[in-house]
């Protein structure tokens, strides 16, 4: 099987130690280099070897459907006409395993999971396979976003029981849920190192028929350690630990594993992970005068610009892939995530804003054309036109229409291809030089294509190329003799009719299902982008996005959010029934989503809906004698084994790292004590965590420095559709100043801001003009009415 997205062996040690926070603990399948199952068990479970070695031909797939043809999930869909028996995770299922005394074969993925395809259509398409998966277990198939309080119990047993964890992931529980054997991707059939499914399923059936009562027992025994070991809670401490500790340790275990030549944190393969560079850059302006803050901001630049320019960024259609197989950034997993857009929209914003240094009043434009192409792409694929977000776009796609789908086929190119697209000549070239050409130097295809075997070793990708830029624009130009500018719109000319060309291609399967958790990242995606560029295009893409969560993912009488919505027919949008509840992350991701908004448009009603929704979050998940929160709600989760929370930024942040961050910025918009109070309450219940691994929580750290700061308080009063008042507005946007609000008086007492804070009803404009205020500690500076003036005092 093609390495090309061999997905990363995930070690115990790499997040549960003192290992960098990876990116393949969420949205990647997992299976290391030289094996192609990881299992892991409570008991000791022969393995099946080259003697117990049977054929498993796959046949055509049944045409009747089982009963996954009646959810909304494209992932349970895409297993609707397998032979086996598959039950969505519910009571059902459960009522079944127990009457009939029969363990259940959970099997947990994601509809745009590459691996989870090979083994769908290897395994679950397999007669054989499914008759005895019918005959000895309940199989049960799980969206593991639609359920990611089911994925997170199951994956810490599998981490902790085994060397790595990914998807498709495959656990065997007791009727009582408890997990006992599980892994991650099998093979049908065994090879010389590796154990197959079938051999699997036949060993955990002798195993239940003849050693069930040793099962049950050491399955509650790992249940009851797993249990003591996630438990996460203030015990006896009472204040968090040292923001100055715990930053500076951070940042030396970055440095430490950080690649000087190519950036980013790993040897391969390379996952983005926002939350380190969003680490850095509040590293670099706590430490800007000092050395290391100079590192930190070389680092998170260089990371950026080397992924901006290899192969993991689709020069051609924008937006990101999922992570690069490789140390270069070259070859990428292909699929797309809508939460690795979100994130790094906001990565690239800053990354122009902390490169523009006094007296510039601009960044470098390199970054912000980032940030705007990841945008478009979002607007053009990932976009419902009622103004939610799509979840994913695969890896996988046919070649040609009919032919069975590969991995990258939509994206790679042949030097052929290129030169028919592109014929015409380049004029004034110091030698004969076609546009074709041009591009081909530039972004480094070849005749024999530029995938190395190694990363493809069935050969499927012979002479195909990934576009990644090669030399700087100044060096190709200086190679023919041609202007900079020509060469630029020379090859942005040439890759607009690549584009063109690729739109007749199959496109890759989309997973139109919606999740309130990456909605809110994409809103703040879009507001932060929006605002730090001053394009209010961009912002009116969130506010489209916040009114879609609102109307389509907001029950109104209990206050709760959906956590899915799928795109229906005709434009529509559906629902589950019953509906899936939000968790932990879908509360927190929202609410930042909210509150970025505000900040972007003014418009209070976002601040209000964030403090409600602040409220129900509270209510739901708090843990009141450990402090932190859960991440599901208790009921959601009943029959679970561990009720769980999240303590690893990883592709995504941790809920409890964003939720720090939420209520630190809902003090300094109300002054709310008791938000204060519940931040420092969830900063000292993770303080262990982050004494023993700061890397591993990024986010919280930074949470952390913002505590033990001072809030700023940005206070511009004004008229919201005056040219002084944006001007004032846009100054703040224009600067990386992360641990501060940034709020609009229109002068009105009764105002929903005023109300909160009856501070600002003191604040006057100056000579009727827009004039801002920057308050800390209960304590506002002079007035100032120049844009230049208020730089200079935010720059200090």
């Amino acid at each position: 099987m093609s390495h090309l997205s061999s997905p990363p062996q995930k070690q115990k040690g790499e997040h549960k130690g003192r290992g960098l926070p990876r990116g393949s603990e969420r949205g990647s399948s997992s299976r290391d280099k030289d094996r192609s199952a990881t299992v892991s068990s409570s008991v000791p479970m022969p393995i099946g070897g080259k003697g117990s070695r049977t054929n498993c031909s796959p046949s055509v797939p049944q045409k009747v459907p089982n009963r996954l043809i009646n959810e909304k999930s494209p992932y349970l869909l895409q297993h609707a006409y397998n032979p086996v028996d598959w039950y969505p995770w519910g009571q059902e299922a459960f009522d079944k395993a127990r009457k009939e005394n029969k363990p259940i074969f959970l099997s947990v993925g994601y509809s745009t999971c590459h691996w989870c395809h090979m083994m769908e259509e290897e395994s679950f398409q397999n007669e054989e396979i499914g008759h005895l998966l019918n005959e000895d277990f309940v199989s049960v198939k799980v969206d593991r976003e639609e359920r990611p309080d089911v994925d997170k119990v199951y994956m810490t047993f599998v981490q902790a029981t085994s060397s790595g964890g990914g998807w498709p992931m495959n656990v065997w529980l007791t009727p009582n849920l408890q997990p006992f054997v599980g892994g991650t991707y099998f093979p049908p059939e065994d090879g010389l190192t590796r154990v197959g499914f079938r051999t699997v399923l036949l060993r955990i059936r002798e195993q239940w028929k003849q050693n069930k009562n040793t099962l049950l027992e050491n399955s509650q025994r790992v249940t009851t350690a797993l249990l003591a070991r996630s438990e996460i809670s203030m015990g006896d401490r009472q204040v968090p630990p040292s923001a100055a500790t715990m930053n500076s340790r951070c940042f030396q275990q970055l440095d430490e594993g950080y690649d000087e030549e190519y950036g980013g944190f790993a040897e391969a393969p390379k996952f983005p992970t926002p939350v380190i560079l969003n680490f850095l850059f509040s590293y670099w302006l706590s430490h800007r005068l000092t050395q290391d803050g100079s590192r930190a901001q070389q680092m998170a630049l260089h990371t950026l610009k080397m992924m901006a320019n290899g192969g993991i960024r689709d020069h051609v259609g924008q937006g990101f892939h999922r992570y690069s197989t490789d140390r270069q950034w070259h070859i990428p997993h292909f699929e797309k995530m809508l939460y690795d857009q979100a994130q790094l929209a906001v990565a690239y914003s800053q990354a122009f804003q902390t490169s523009l240094l006094p007296p510039q009043i601009s960044g470098d434009e390199f970054y912000s054309d980032v940030a705007k192409g990841i945008l478009q792409y979002v607007a053009r694929n990932l976009s419902h036109r009622s103004g939610g977000f799509y979840s994913a776009e695969d890896a996988d796609s046919p070649p040609e229409r009919g032919m069975r789908p590969r991995e990258g086929a939509f994206y790679v190119w042949t030097v052929k291809e290129v030169q028919n697209l592109l014929p015409e000549p380049v004029l004034d070239a110091t030698e004969p030089l076609t546009s074709g050409q041009l591009l081909m130097k530039h972004y480094g295809l070849t005749e024999a294509g530029n995938i190395s075997p190694s990363q493809d070793p069935k050969g499927e990708l012979q002479g195909q190329n990934v576009l990644t830029v090669r030399y700087s624009l100044e060096l190709t130009a200086a190679r023919f003799g041609l202007d900079v500018d020509a060469v630029r719109t020379l090859l942005n000319t040439g890759l607009e009719k690549l584009f063109q060309a690729r739109k007749h291609r199959p496109k890759p399967h989309l997973d139109s299902k919606m999740l309130a958790a990456w909605n809110g990242l994409m809103v703040s995606g879009y507001a932060v982008t929006g605002a730090v560029l001053g394009q209010e295009r961009l912002i009116n893409y969130a506010i489209n996005g916040a009114k879609f969560l609102k109307r389509h993912m907001f029950d109104v009488a209990s206050g709760r959010l959906m956590r899915t919505c799928y795109a229906g027919p005709g434009g529509t949008v559906e629902h589950s029934n019953p509906p899936c509840w939000g968790f932990l992350e879908d509360y927190a991701f929202v609410v930042r989503g909210l509150l970025d908004l505000y900040e972007a448009s003014q418009e209070s009603s976002w601040l209000e809906w964030a403090l409600r929704l602040q409220d129900t979050q509270d209510r739901l998940f708090w843990d009141s004698q450990g402090g932190g929160y859960f991440c599901s709600e208790a009921e959601l989760g009943a029959g679970l084994p561990l009720r769980l929370k999240d303590d690893q930024d990883g592709a995504e942040p941790s809920a409890n790292s964003v939720s720090a961050h939420n209520l630190l910025r809902m003090h300094g918009f109300t002054g709310h004590k008791d938000w204060m109070d519940k931040c420092v309450c969830l900063l000292t219940a993770f303080s262990e965590r982050m004494r023993r691994v700061p890397v591993a929580l990024p986010e919280m750290v930074r949470a952390l420095s913002a505590h033990q700061q001072t809030l700023k308080q940005i206070v511009i009063c004004g008229d919201p559709q005056a040219k002084d008042t944006k001007a004032l507005l846009q100054c703040v946007h224009s600067i990386y100043i992360p641990n501060k609000v940034l709020i609009l008086a229109n002068g009105d007492p009764s105002s929903f801001l005023s109300r909160q804070l009856p501070f600002l009803s003191t604040l006057r404009r100056l000579e009727d003009r827009a004039t801002a205020y920057v308050c800390e500690d209960q304590a506002c500076s002079m007035p100032i009415t120049e844009p230049c003036e208020l730089r200079k005092l935010l720059h200090q």
